[in-house]
């Protein structure tokens, strides 16, 4: 199996060669980066290339490593016990979690565990020998699962806090770098195939004259790049429109790239004297 750029997506080469490396080494991979630098999609697309099924775990401040697995329903299996229920098939009182789903599948999968970072710092370690080892104990049932084909694992960080070092040991890392402007330009042109060219430069020199302004404290990301330019086009503006820092064009740039009232007070300060300047 060999993932590569798609008419739906573009990888950088050293982004290309990680997922690769970690499909031929059987490790799950790792990738950190901004967000809204497409880490999520990139899963999504690793599984469009080599026409596979995704399964996605989304992590949340609350989720916990073991739900992954499997959850036992004790609750429900006191409470049919009360009701005199008969409640000797424990199976039915167990939900299967992400990572049994893509274990039980006969078929090669990609598991997408989505956002690491914003679970529990003991999170990853309790994750550790499940898919280390490709399988995991139900005690409940008395019962192993073992994955039937081991899954692509791709693993997600905003990097908001440190993972642990020995859950890294395990992983093939990649960290998404922030796309340059050629790279940017030819991400646009998979969504807006039809921009012209002069609009496409003119919006991308001024997204990342933005991205470069001296205090910033948050730098929009590639996906903001993208509703902004949608934007533009829906408003049907000419490329002269973004050149100057007008009354006219600024507006459009606070809720789809600004995202901070200190950045939107920082960057009218800055286009204040930009037009006093002219």
């Amino acid at each position: 199996m060999h993932f590569s750029s798609t008419k739906d997506y573009i990888s950088t080469l050293d982004l290309t060669v990680a997922v690769n490396a970690a499909i031929s080494l059987e490790k799950p991979l790792l990738v950190k980066g901004e967000p809204g630098t497409g880490k999520t999609e990139l899963a999504r697309q690793v599984a469009k290339s080599l026409n596979l099924k995704i399964i996605e775990w989304n992590i949340k401040s609350t989720t916990k490593a073991s739900q992954g697995l499997y959850e036992f329903d004790a609750i429900s299996r006191l409470r049919d016990s009360q009701m005199k229920v008969n409640i000797d098939n424990i199976e039915k009182y167990i939900k299967k979690g992400k990572i049994w789903e893509a274990f039980e599948s006969s078929e090669k999968l990609v598991l997408l565990i989505d956002e690491i970072d914003k679970a529990d710092i003991e999170f990853p370690n309790d994750l550790l020998q499940e898919l280390d080892r490709m399988e995991f104990f139900v005690f409940e049932t008395n019962k192993l699962i073992q994955a039937k084909s081991r899954p692509i694992i791709i693993i997600t960080s905003n990097n908001e806090k440190e993972l642990p070092e020995a859950f890294l040991r395990r992983c093939f890392f990649h960290f998404i770098q922030f796309p340059e402007i050629e790279t940017l330009k030819k991400i646009v042109k998979v969504h807006f195939p039809d921009i012209k060219k002069q609009l496409l430069n003119a919006a991308i020199s001024k997204f990342f004259e933005i991205r470069s302004v001296p205090g910033l404290k948050k730098k929009p990301s590639t996906s903001e790049a993208l509703d902004w330019i949608k934007l533009l086009l829906i408003e049907d503006l000419e490329p002269s429109d973004l050149k100057q820092n007008s009354k006219e064009i600024l507006p459009k740039l606070y809720g789809a790239l600004i995202k901070n009232e200190q950045d939107i007070q920082l960057f009218e300060q800055l286009a204040f004297m930009s037009r006093n300047n002219d």
